[in-house]
């Protein structure tokens, strides 16, 4: 490293505030001069030659710090995290120093070859790494015990000495961006580069999954209008709607997969290595020695955990999945209770009344929903999973369970125990706009209400009546600070699965649907990129190359939904009057053509291939490379060693 710092250099005039630490009240001063310290030392001796100062407010120095990096650390950092940037030839390479030349639009004075969003991630990546060498408790703090290997910033945030890392907006960028992508009414694409830039790869790819699944349902829509208005009885129309939602749910996810090979490529995060995993902040264990990296840090018994599982959470998902199904009889004695009334007075009251216990059912299912979101997160947390991402798929898969049999089991009752389609078509309406609205309304409308009497407030506060672009750094930053955090992308996917669930399973039932989805995702944008841009707090980039265990939980759902409209097709009554005398001859021919069309479908998912052809030739051809780099170094070394042995 050529560039070095002395404890808290951040004075110089190139200094840019990238992420802000914020510290809980009464920190004692030892622990913020140990802390500060570790940031700023070199590299060497443990630290991670950073640069930062204290916020300075009108009331002094607060416990809140700002820290950048020199225009070279970000460029070293950048190697070490394995950014992967388009050079000069307009291939994809991961970043080295040594060949910074190489790359596009790479200058010693270009501070902007780096993204704000890669600076970020950089800094936070470094400072995830600063671990302890040969202390035994954070200073000041006895009970924060530390040991050899383990990640500072992590032992402070469960201390709670640590309240919240976070990085800083760009305003002049925010209000660029605010402006082509929700600023005003438009058709056309959302500026995904310009969002990858600014929130990073994970949440522009969510954006690009959401646009193009809005894309994808204008022909089912498109079809559904003129299919319910003119051909509910039309049996043929019917099976051939079935039919090519069959295919429109196949053909939907395996382009997906091209799509999102060709952004992440265009990105840079198709290339990026797996990094090693650590353990995640909230796991604990006895101190022990990992066989991986050989160094301490707690372990616990994988049988414990399983125990915890099998005895307790399985345990607990069961019983909710039951008072589930028990609210669902409840709600189809209130639909028993309405029909009734209806006979009795057959009025436009009645009429309406007939759509109060499904409005009434949907409300339910929502707050069922997010109450069991909070069980499942803290059963996970309490398994004491070692890796975020064992954490994430154990919840994933609790939270899916549950959603879908919460969502879907009272649809799947009333078609194929009841047999009612017309009562199918009435509770797949009213579940489905009910939900939409709920959303919308839960996620952003009353958020983004919440934060602009916030900012009021603050602005009052302040005395101040400028805009956000008028605002001072300190202001900027107690403003953000106060904002909520945004959780990821898991309720916005969560979302987007259940919507493909409603239009999948029974859109031959109710064609619709296409259509209340299409219009519900276009608000879905604008709401969604409005709470990213002005209610949360800016999250970190996080480089992926894929939606990951979403793509999974998409093609599970259209699997599914191949059997339940082959049964939907098989209870026609059409279906039913070609196999009077045998319903066994009946059942085996839905199974035949159900194992037909599934059959259909994963060939098509096996012909269609995941990766373009000219990506596969250049993934190809840099594999081909480093093959070679490597056979070089290796006989650079053998000859080396041949030359010594000569010597001797």
């Amino acid at each position: 490293m050529v560039e070095s710092w002395s404890f808290l250099d951040t004075v110089e005039s190139n200094f840019r505030p990238l992420v802000v630490i914020e510290l809980a009240k009464g920190t004692k001063e030892e622990t913020i001069e140990w802390f500060t310290k570790r940031i700023v030392d070199k590299k060497a001796n443990g630290g991670a030659q950073l640069l930062i100062k204290p916020l300075v407010t009108e009331n002094g120095v607060e416990n809140i710090y700002l820290v950048g990096a020199s225009h070279l650390r970000l460029l070293l950092g950048a190697e070490t995290v394995g950014l992967v940037k388009e050079c000069s030839d307009n291939s994809m390479r991961t970043f080295t120093y040594s060949s910074r030349k190489t790359f596009k639009h790479f200058a010693d004075d270009n501070h902007n070859f780096l993204t704000m969003a890669e600076c970020q991630y950089i800094i936070k990546h470094e400072l995830e790494n600063l671990r302890a060498k040969d202390e035994k408790m954070i200073p000041g703090y006895p009970q924060a015990k530390l040991y050899p290997g383990k990640s500072i910033v992590r032992r402070l945030l469960t201390s709670g000495i640590l309240v919240q890392i976070f990085p800083l907006h760009d305003r002049e960028e925010l209000k660029k961006l605010c402006h082509s992508w929700y600023g005003r009414v438009k058709v056309g694409y959302q500026p995904l580069d310009d969002i990858r830039c600014y929130f990073g790869e994970t949440i522009a790819l969510y954006f690009g999954f959401l646009e193009y699944f809005t894309f994808a349902l204008i022909p089912m829509a498109v079809i559904g209008i003129p299919y319910y208005m003119f051909a509910w009885e039309d049996y043929d129309k019917y099976v051939m709607f079935a039919t090519f939602n069959l295919l429109w749910s196949t053909v939907l996810l395996e382009v997906w997969k091209r799509i999102c090979a060709i952004l992440t490529y265009r990105w840079g995060t198709l290339l990026m290595k797996r990094q090693f995993e650590e353990p995640r902040p909230g796991f604990h264990g006895v101190l022990g020695i990992n066989p991986v990296t050989g160094r301490e840090e707690p372990v616990y018994s994988s049988f414990k955990r399983q125990l915890r599982i099998y005895l307790v959470s399985l345990p607990f998902v069961c019983l909710c999945l039951y008072f589930s199904l028990y609210v669902m009889m409840i709600y189809f004695d209130l639909e028993q209770w309405a029909l009734d009334y209806h006979k009795e007075n057959e009025s436009n009251f009645s009429s309406l009344m007939l759509y109060v216990p499904s409005i009434i059912y949907a409300v339910v299912i929502e707050i069922m929903n997010r109450i069991y979101r909070y069980a499942a997160e803290f059963l996970t947390s309490w398994e004491n999973h070692r890796l975020e991402s064992s954490y994430q798929n154990h919840l994933i898969l609790k939270v899916l369970v549950f959603n879908f049999l919460n969502c879907f089991a009272s649809l799947f009752y009333i078609a194929f125990v009841l047999f009612d389609m017309k009562l199918l078509r009435q509770s797949l309406a009213t579940l489905l706009i009910t939900s939409q609205i709920l959303n919308q309304f839960a996620e952003s409308l009353l958020p983004y209400w919440l934060q602009k009497r916030y900012n009021r407030r603050m602005k009052k506060r302040m005395c101040s009546k400028k805009s956000d672009m008028d605002l001072s750094l300190a202001e900027q930053v107690n403003m953000e600070k106060e904002m909520g955090t945004y959780l990821g992308t898991f309720d916005d996917y969560l979302e987007l699965f259940l919507q493909f669930g409603y239009v999948s399973l029974f859109s031959c039932v109710y064609p619709l649907a296409a259509v209340f989805a299409v219009l519900n995702n276009i608000t879905e944008i604008y709401s969604d990129a409005l709470k990213m841009c002005r209610v949360y707090k800016r999250p970190f980039a996080e480089p992926t190359a894929n939606i990951g265990v979403w793509q999974l939980a998409f093609e599970t759902m259209s699997v599914i939904s191949v059997v339940t409209n082959c049964i939907l097709i098989g209870m026609s009554p059409e279906v039913d009057a070609l196999f009077p005398d045998s319903k066994m001859d009946l059942v085996l021919t839905v199974a035949l053509v159900e194992h037909l069309l599934l059959a259909i479908k994963f060939i098509m998912a096996f012909v269609i291939p995941d990766k373009p052809r000219d990506i596969q030739m250049k993934l190809a051809k840099l594999e081909f490379e480093s093959l070679e780099a490597l056979k070089q170094q290796v006989r650079a070394f053998q000859m080396q060693l041949h030359f010594v042995l000569i010597c001797h």
